[in-house]
């Protein structure tokens, strides 16, 4: 145990950072086990030291708090149940598990650690790919599961400019977007909402971008990431997938992102990726969009999820648009971050016309700045995310304004 105390002091110094995500403003983790689920690289390991620290003071040396990556060596043949049965014995009040889809038994031994310690309370972090009620024993009604994403455009401005700024919901972007952008706009510091929205747009959506700033390194980490998604983060969650199928899923990313936002053609796509029927190819696309690489827009609202062909697929942010498919239009870069933006809080489907509809009442066509109503006018709910624009007017909203969402 006092190895397992000296890794935990370290990690927490290591990993601990000054911004605090919205994730800590928005859930109460001090339920009896929270699971943090989210792709990787987006910040969940930073979220649950950050909340160690705060519960324990912090103090990274109280034996209140331990942080234990579930695939560490130093774990050796201790259960998960073992060192939280120690670690309760020194009096230990919260414990983390990183990385928990890389445990076997994972979910029978965070459903023994919260029946049998009653005073413990358990965080725990996994692959966005994670389905907790799938596990060997369903934690659906046990654990609060958070859903984490990468960062928003807002998140993304208070760490550049180290300053404070307001979220808000869809319905008050709707109603009062322009005097939300002349707030915003005053509280820049005579930097450009533009410029900034631009660089975000390359590489905002994950904080570790802020480690370097270089971009190009940034890249190639994002590179590293997409392949241990793939080879090691979906096996362990899926670990019937052969080293041949995901071979396959690798080739499937690459079509999709070759040509965002990809319309499928199941029948040609079958062909392309060499998967043999469409229902094992309904399955790996589903897979990537678990993992959150990317996304399917749907009638139904359902993404992939669903039972009906995607009306189109896109990579699931902007950032992975500049890195895996930079030739792509500026049209799809725009559509990409709003469905993403608004994905963390809505139910976007696929309109008959205009872009999106939202939550069954809002209709939005998205575009630059001189986009008209020539396709939505007959909506009464219609909007206009437009981009290029620092300040909207009426029905017509500047799109880096809906990247203050949370």
């Amino acid at each position: 145990m006092e190895n397992l105390y000296r890794l935990s002091q370290t990690q927490l110094e290591v990993f601990n950072r000054p911004y605090k995500r919205y994730l800590l403003r928005e859930h109460n983790l001090t339920r009896r086990l929270c699971i943090i689920l989210g792709q990787r690289g987006i910040g969940k390991t930073t979220a649950m030291v950050q909340h160690l620290l705060d519960v324990g003071r912090q103090d990274r040396l109280s034996e209140t708090i331990l942080y234990v990556q579930a695939d560490h060596f130093l774990i050796g043949p201790r259960s998960l149940y073992e060192i939280a049965e120690q670690f309760v014995n020194h009096g230990g009040k919260t414990i983390c598990f990183d990385e928990i889809h890389k445990y076997p038994q994972w979910s029978m031994e965070l459903k023994s650690i919260t029946d049998t310690f009653a005073g413990l309370n358990v965080l725990a972090s996994g692959s966005s790919a994670l389905e907790i009620y799938k596990g060997s024993h369903d934690l659906s009604r046990r654990a609060l599961q958070i859903r984490m994403w990468g960062m928003s455009f807002r998140e993304y401005i208070e760490m550049s400019l180290d300053i404070s700024l307001p979220s808000c919901t869809l319905e008050d972007i709707l109603s009062d977007h322009v005097r939300i952008a002349h707030e915003i706009i005053d509280k820049l510091r005579e930097k450009k909402v533009l410029a900034l929205f631009k660089a975000y747009l390359k590489h905002g959506y994950y904080p570790f971008y802020f480690e370097d700033r270089d971009e190009a390194l940034f890249y190639q980490l994002l590179n590293q990431n997409l392949h241990t998604t793939i080879e090691s983060d979906l096996i362990a969650v899926q670990p019937a997938l052969t080293g041949n199928s995901i071979k396959k899923i690798g080739v499937l990313l690459r079509v999709v992102s070759a040509t965002v936002p990809f319309i499928p053609d199941y029948n040609k796509l079958t062909k392309l990726t060499d998967v043999g029927d469409q229902r094992t190819l309904k399955t790996y696309l589903k897979y990537l969009e678990d993992c959150g690489l990317i996304l399917g827009l749907s009638r139904s609202g359902k993404g992939l999820r669903g039972f009906e062909k995607p009306e189109k697929i896109f990579l699931n942010n902007t950032n992975l648009i500049y890195a895996f498919a930079p030739d792509s239009d500026m049209g799809t870069i725009r559509e990409t971050f709003f469905l993403n933006m608004l994905s963390t809080r809505y139910v976007l489907k696929a309109p008959r016309h205009g872009d999106f509809l939202v939550d069954d009442t809002y209709l939005f066509e998205v575009g630059g700045r001189n986009k008209d109503f020539a396709q939505i006018k007959d909506s009464e709910n219609s909007f206009l995310a437009v981009d290029d624009m620092e300040k909207g007017y009426g029905k017509k909203i500047p799109l880096w304004v809906f990247g203050f969402l949370y």
